[in-house]
């Protein structure tokens, strides 16, 4: 009787170990099924919002509509003026369609009547028909305020994720600020009568052009203009030594000058009337007759008592007078005695400053010891 208690209270284990382990297999199965991972994480949220829903961007070939040519480029220099066409087609976003711009990007449409601005996403090409610059969806109509061939001005704007994400899903995003009425005024001017202007080409400095000076005159004073007539004409002579006049190779060179024979002023003396009561003396006379006479370079040679040599150099002293001799003869001195001693000096020389130009020369020859004294 005990053997089929025994196993009756063992099955029970063995069945909970079964169990366990199938439990267990299920769960590493499920941990590592990619099946389950990709349900978790993926969905169609994910998909559709993003920046990544606006790519591929799409720029397209060149085509026609009609016999007009149109070629699409992806810039973001892109602001123009021209009017706007009811775009029915467009859905119910607020959506708009252009011929050239990429698809799908997003611009700022400025209604130049009420100076309104909307945000909207350019999904398709057009308009096909009319010369409008823009097709536009009910929804952007209705947003702008406006009707069909209004004015507007387009530009292409990098707006903030948050209001792509509204475009993308059928909603309006905030109206912008609205346009100031003179700016309005000026962007008015600058719309044509039909088709498009482009405001970023002509905001563009051409280097070409550079814009002329405003006459200075025009604008001045009558009492001004009127002071300027008075004034004197300027002589003949002054006006020919007008800088730039002369070309600068002719400016030292000597051919087909003139003399000239008048002095403008009289020289300035206490005999003479003044200035202003004189009339132009001739060169000539003011040579004869005012500057000094001419002085030989004879007469203006210092006379020897007019010079004072009062310095010498004294290169060296000897006891033996032949010693003395032959080191003056070296440096072209003369030999003094001076009790037993025989100096050798060199001189006289009018000034110091000559008297040191020797010293140098004599300390250059080896006489090291060599000074300058005063003559006596």
């Amino acid at each position: 009787m005990r053997l089929p208690n025994r196993v009756s209270t063992r099955f029970p284990a063995y069945f909970w170990a079964l169990g366990l382990t199938a439990l267990l297999a299920a769960c590493g199965r499920g941990g590592n099924d990619p099946s389950a991972l990709v349900s978790a994480t993926d969905g169609p949220s994910s998909v559709q919002s993003g920046p990544a829903a606006d790519y591929p961007v799409i720029v397209g070939d060149p085509y026609y509509i009609g016999q007009t040519l149109y070629t699409p480029f992806d810039t973001m220099n892109y602001d123009e003026v021209g009017y706007a066409m009811a775009d029915p087609e467009g859905g119910s976003g607020v959506t708009v369609s252009h011929r050239t711009l990429p698809m799908p990007s997003y611009v700022e449409i400025t209604a130049l009547d009420s100076g309104k601005t909307i945000l909207a996403r350019v999904e398709r090409r057009g308009p096909m028909t009319g010369n409008g610059v823009v097709g536009l969806s009910n929804a952007a109509q209705r947003q702008l305020e406006v009707s069909n061939r209004a004015p507007i001005r387009i530009r292409r704007v990098n707006s903030a994720e948050v209001d792509r994400a509204k475009l993308r899903g059928g909603e309006a995003a905030p109206a912008r600020m609205d346009t100031p009425k003179s700016l309005l005024a000026v962007l008015k001017r600058k719309l044509p009568e039909a088709g498009a202007a482009s405001l970023a080409v002509a905001q563009q400095a051409t280097p070409e052009t550079a814009p002329a000076p405003a006459p200075a005159l025009a604008k001045a004073p009558a009492t001004a203009m009127a002071a300027a007539r008075e004034l004197p004409a300027v002589p003949k002579a002054m006006a020919a030594a007008t800088p730039g006049s002369t070309p600068f190779e002719n400016a030292f060179s000597t051919t087909g000058r003139k003399a000239v024979t008048a002095y403008p002023l009289a020289p300035i003396t206490g005999s003479k009337p003044p200035i202003a009561a004189q009339a132009a003396t001739p060169l000539a006379k003011i040579a004869t007759n005012d500057a000094p006479k001419p002085v030989s370079p004879a007469s203006t040679a210092p006379t020897q008592s007019q010079v004072t040599a009062n310095f010498v150099i004294q290169a060296a002293a000897f006891s033996s007078k032949d010693n003395a001799d032959r080191v003056a003869d070296s440096i072209d001195g003369f030999v003094q005695k001076s009790g037993r001693f025989y100096r050798v000096r060199k001189g006289p020389f009018a000034n110091r400053g000559q008297a040191e130009a020797a010293l140098a020369k004599v300390r250059a020859a080896g006489y090291s010891d060599a000074r300058v004294f005063t003559a006596g």
